[in-house]
């Protein structure tokens, strides 16, 4: 038996108004909306299923407390990439280095945490 990642789910309180922050940071589309409940995002002018999709779910809890799981991107141009997103509406949490590898922490606008990365 073998299992593939079909893709990563978001909990928020507003997955419409989240997809446009998601959509925008990562050149995906709306690829299927269940009313506004759950939304699956897909590379453009994919269909559901043909790549990974970055999902998001309408949950009534706020966020508390650090993610457990979160998404790293990578970028060349590290440093353009966050000005891009920060743009977009995210937020800069922090950022580390470590010899051979540079990265930041940033929140979306409902405060879920993932990273850009670049070679240093």
């Amino acid at each position: 038996m073998s299992i593939e990642l079909g893709g990563v789910t978001i909990d928020c309180a507003n997955p419409r108004k989240l997809a446009e922050f998601w959509t925008a940071a990562l050149d995906f589309e709306v690829g299927a909306d269940y009313d506004g409940e759950f939304l699956f995002l897909t590379p453009r002018g994919t269909k559901l299923g043909e790549s990974t999709a970055v999902a998001l779910q309408r949950v009534d809890e706020p966020k508390s407390g650090k993610n457990r799981v979160h998404m790293d991107f990578h970028g060349e141009d590290r440093r353009a990439e966050v000005d891009r997103l920060v743009g977009l509406g995210a937020t800069v949490l922090d950022e580390h280095t470590v010899e051979g590898m540079a990265w930041t922490v940033l929140a979306d606008p409902e405060g879920n945490e993932f990273c850009v990365t670049a070679d240093h």
